[in-house]
């Protein structure tokens, strides 16, 4: 059974500074990519950024690129989320979600992911 811990969310000004961790397990993900998904109060799931498993090229939503950086680490099944320059409205829950590679759905859409974390809280003070 996949298992998706997502961890290092908290509280930080604006301009600031956050990495969120995403402990993966349960199976092989090497035809998987990984995603970021974030969860605003009222608002719809949204894409932030994912990463191919096998290779680690990434995607990004427009919003964050040149702020938030994707990596993975094959050996600790670990899938992490730089975030830097931090606003107030990246206020959030963030999410990781595993979804195959070739699909046929796309990237952004939760519907092309398949296993999610409970998520973590990221709040940016202004």
């Amino acid at each position: 059974q996949v298992q998706l811990v997502e961890s290092g969310g908290g509280l930080v000004q604006a301009g600031g500074s956050l990495r969120l961790s995403c402990a993966a397990s349960g199976r092989t993900f090497s035809r998987y990519a990984m995603a970021w998904f974030r969860q605003a109060p009222g608002k719809e799931r949204e894409f932030v950024a994912r990463i191919r498993w096998s290779d680690g090229i990434p995607y990004y939503a427009d919003f964050v690129k040149g702020r938030f950086t994707i990596s993975r680490d094959n050996a600790k099944n670990t899938v992490y989320l730089q975030m830097n320059s931090l606003k107030p409205e990246d206020t959030a829950v963030y999410y990781c979600a595993v979804g195959m590679i070739g699909s046929g759905l796309g990237f952004t859409p939760p519907s092309a992911y398949d296993y999610w974390g409970q998520g973590t809280q990221v709040t940016v003070s202004s």
